[in-house]
């Protein structure tokens, strides 16, 4: 029986060993092959190809499996295309591309596996981060009407990532109203779209991903509170996330409005 255990936790071992080894490959990978070939195609193949469990499956669970799986898709597919756009006319690795694999294997291996409260937080902001990047950068030369739904998709998939973790099975109106919220915000914003970049490591920052991150965080703090207080709940119980949020937004489109990059 000793000797099962041993065996047991040996194979463990090595599997969870092979497993972190295929995503540091995975991460590096699809951030590389994009920077070096200046072309997203192959590494939104392997975030595709790295999702193959999701259709796996009958086909009435692939868009159940899908939905579940927004938020992963979403930080993948965001990787590659800011790698892509960080890159353009050059086909060198630059500082961000090193950045954003370090951070891609981090978030497949460390981030992504997390399922308490505040992990799932964290999870669905830095969605909205990367999400709403990528779909502004992108946009400089689309329609306006591409921000939006790119919009849509981030604000029902960060609310519905944070309202199944609470266990609220009536959350359809709340995951559409908070995509909702985020088409609005970005249609306000298109016209004047502020990107501040950072040239030394070839990074840009869109102010509107900055606003729809504290939103996010908004949103989760408000309806946390909601769904546990229910007829008890006092804005009071609120208070502190939403004044904070909004000083931090107010400061922003105050004091940090003058572009240094002007989409």
């Amino acid at each position: 029986m000793a000797d099962y255990i041993l065996i047991r936790k040996t194979r463990n071992a090595a599997s969870s060993a092979v497993h972190v080894l295929l995503n540091i490959v995975f991460g590096i990978g699809s951030v590389m092959v994009t920077a070096l070939t200046g072309n997203p195609v192959m590494g939104l193949i392997l975030v595709a190809l790295s999702k193959w469990r999701v259709f796996a499956v009958r086909p009435r669970y692939i868009w159940t499996n899908f939905k579940a799986n927004l938020i992963d898709f979403i930080v993948g597919i965001s990787v590659v295309l800011l790698v892509y756009f960080f890159g353009l006319g050059t086909n060198d690795i630059l500082i961000a591309d090193i950045i954003l694999a370090v951070f891609y294997c981090a978030w497949l291996i460390l981030i992504k596996p997390l399922t308490s409260d505040n992990a799932i937080l964290a999870q669905a902001m830095i969605a909205v981060f990367l999400g709403s990047s990528a779909a502004t950068i992108a946009s400089a030369s689309a329609d306006p009407i591409f921000l939006v739904i790119s919009a849509f998709i981030i604000g029902y998939s960060a609310a519905r990532h944070i309202l199944v973790q609470e266990n609220d099975e009536n959350n359809v109106f709340s995951t559409l109203a908070s995509g909702l919220i985020f088409a609005e915000i970005a249609w306000l914003c298109h016209t004047w779209m502020i990107v501040y970049s950072y040239s030394f490591i070839g990074i840009r920052i869109p102010q509107i991903a900055i606003i729809l991150t504290v939103f996010t965080f908004i949103f989760s703090a408000v309806r946390r509170a909601i769904f546990r207080h229910e007829e008890e709940f006092k804005f009071s119980d609120v208070a502190a996330p939403i004044i904070f949020g909004v000083l931090i937004i107010g400061v922003i489109l105050i004091w940090f409005s003058n572009p240094i990059f002007n989409i």
